[in-house]
């Protein structure tokens, strides 16, 4: 079968269509005909071996698609040929830039009849992660204001939408004017164009000085060290990533008198 395979990391990667042999399921695995893979900021970091750990070369990347299922492995029951299916596999796995990729079961949705395969395969790891981080982990209730910083990436369009959708009040943070304007067609309230204006500044204006109940911060460095004073007291702060490359630092005394939680 056809490939994308990695043969080199860096910032300019060896990516080259080569032929493999088909992959075979194994237990609590399904082997899925791919239609269309997802391509996100994490797979441009594995590929730059920035992300993950790194994997033997070579390797195919991809860490999302859709396509159909072709067979599954022993144990699987809730799937068989033919199911249309989205999903993602483990990053020490990766596989899904390919004709044919072998997905774990437990990792599969089943793809509704009003999406086609590419709008499926964009689906899973943006919004399950943004889910993640506002319910599970960020514990968002109606009412409340989320700042979405990075609004217009793949986490952050499902973030401002989701959030909308739960009754929430939406800061939403881009790096240009038309980045913005698309991230307010999903619903955001507050628009910071954080090139030009000063977010903590600008949160702090729109909330009367009180700050935001919970802020996603996927950027890290500085942005993440100010996001924690765009909080109120008790409120929460969930990182899912460090796209600066930078790592936050942080100080338990930053919490404990304003008494907030970060999680991630």
């Amino acid at each position: 079968m056809k490939a994308i395979q990695i043969r080199e990391l860096g910032e300019d990667p060896d990516l080259r269509l080569v032929e493999i042999p088909e992959p075979r399921p194994g237990a609590g695995e399904v082997l899925v005909d791919v239609k269309a893979a997802g391509v996100n900021y994490a797979d441009v970091l594995m590929c730059r071996g920035r992300y993950g750990g790194r994997r033997p070369l070579p390797f195919v990347p991809g860490f999302e698609a859709a396509g159909v299922v072709l067979q599954a492995g022993p144990g699987v029951e809730n799937w068989r040929p033919g199911h249309r299916v989205m999903g993602t596999v483990l990053r020490e796995t990766c596989g899904c830039y390919a004709e044919k990729a072998v997905m774990p079961a437990w990792l599969l949705l089943p793809v509704p009849q009003s999406l086609s395969f590419e709008e499926a395969a964009a689906f899973p790891e943006v919004f399950i992660t943004a889910y993640l981080a506002l319910h599970v982990f960020g514990r968002l209730t109606p009412g409340e204001t989320v700042l979405i910083h990075a609004a217009a990436g793949g986490v952050g369009t499902a973030a401002v939408q989701i959030a909308r959708a739960a009754g929430a009040r939406v800061i939403a943070t881009a790096s240009s004017e038309e980045k913005l304007l698309r991230v307010r067609g999903l619903g955001a309230e507050v628009l910071i164009n954080y090139a030009t204006q000063d977010f903590l500044d600008e949160v702090k204006k729109q909330t009367d000085g009180r700050g935001v109940d919970l802020v996603l911060e996927s950027v890290g460095g500085e942005v993440f060290e100010k996001s924690l004073q765009c909080l109120r007291p008790l409120g929460r702060l969930i990182t899912y990533g460090t796209s600066s490359g930078s790592v936050g630092a942080l100080k338990t005394t930053d919490l404990q008198r304003p008494s907030l939680s970060v999680g991630g």
